[in-house]
């Protein structure tokens, strides 16, 4: 798993991966911006700084022990310092925060890079408190990229193509939007926001993707959702008691009986 790991940070250095982070970074800041609170936490992917545009006093990053063990072995191999401080070390299906005590959680491309996605998503919608919102990032297999990984990877398992020359990195499994929507339903979550991005072909350098830059302009126009990533702000809601009165209604006092009064003569 760790070499796998690796692999990504690699994949991030790479034309296609730098144009993604680009763009990736571009939404965190503009859905992060106007958050309010006192602890934000972001779980993974140290290559975007995503809660650097938030105004929350607390902000964390934390990263798996096999993220951690990657990033360390390529800091050492490069000899470059690490750009982005890591506050904790911690596994996203079981974090070391009571509950209710997070007002914000960001996962860029961290449910489909777990061995658990969807006790990740529990683990979060434990720790947030009501109206707290939980900011998603992931790639779209029905996109022109997923679709490129889909094929590479079953050739490569027929015994087809020799061995599979994957576009994408080779660690996880993508989860579809869709299925992601019915994942934080069922957990009380309500969608807040969504969008696509990244309507370029999956070229491998930096002089095609340049070449092809209109296409996300027109992708976002006429294709929206074969996005080669996906964007989801989602809040979790908590619903409250209604206390409700009697059913009867209250005994109204009943009024003297009138008093006759005598004329006199």
């Amino acid at each position: 798993m760790t070499e796998k790991l690796t692999g990504l940070t690699e994949w991030f250095q790479t034309p296609p991966g730098q144009y993604l982070l680009g763009w990736e970074q571009t939404q965190f800041d503009l859905a992060v911006a106007d958050l309010f609170g006192y602890n934000a936490l972001q779980l993974g992917l140290p290559e975007l700084q995503t809660l650097q545009a938030n105004r929350m006093p607390y902000r964390w990053l934390a990263l798996p022990e096999e993220l951690e063990s990657a990033i360390a072995l390529d800091d050492g191999l490069t000899g470059q310092p690490r750009r982005t401080r890591v506050a904790l070390v911690t596994d996203a299906a079981a974090l070391p925060f009571p509950a209710a005590s997070l007002d914000l959680v960001v996962l860029p491309h961290t449910l489909e890079f777990s061995a658990d996605p969807h006790q990740v998503l529990r683990e979060v919608e434990r720790v947030l408190v009501p109206e707290g919102r939980v900011v998603i990032s992931g790639f779209n297999p029905g996109s022109l990229w997923g679709l490129r990984q889909g094929r590479a990877r079953l050739g490569g398992r027929m015994g087809l193509l020799g061995t599979p020359h994957l576009f994408l990195p080779d660690a996880g499994e993508f989860i579809g939007p869709w299925r992601l929507r019915d994942w934080l339903r069922l957990l009380s979550f309500e969608v807040e926001s969504d969008r696509f991005g990244c309507y370029r072909p999956a070229m491998k350098t930096d002089k095609w993707l340049q070449r092809t830059a209109w296409m996300d302009r027109a992708g976002a126009r006429w294709w929206p959702i074969f996005g080669a990533v996906y964007f989801v702000v989602a809040v979790k809601r908590v619903r409250g008691m209604r206390l409700l009165g009697p059913a009867w209604k209250p005994r109204r006092a009943a009024s003297p009986a009138p008093v006759p009064v005598t004329n006199r003569r």
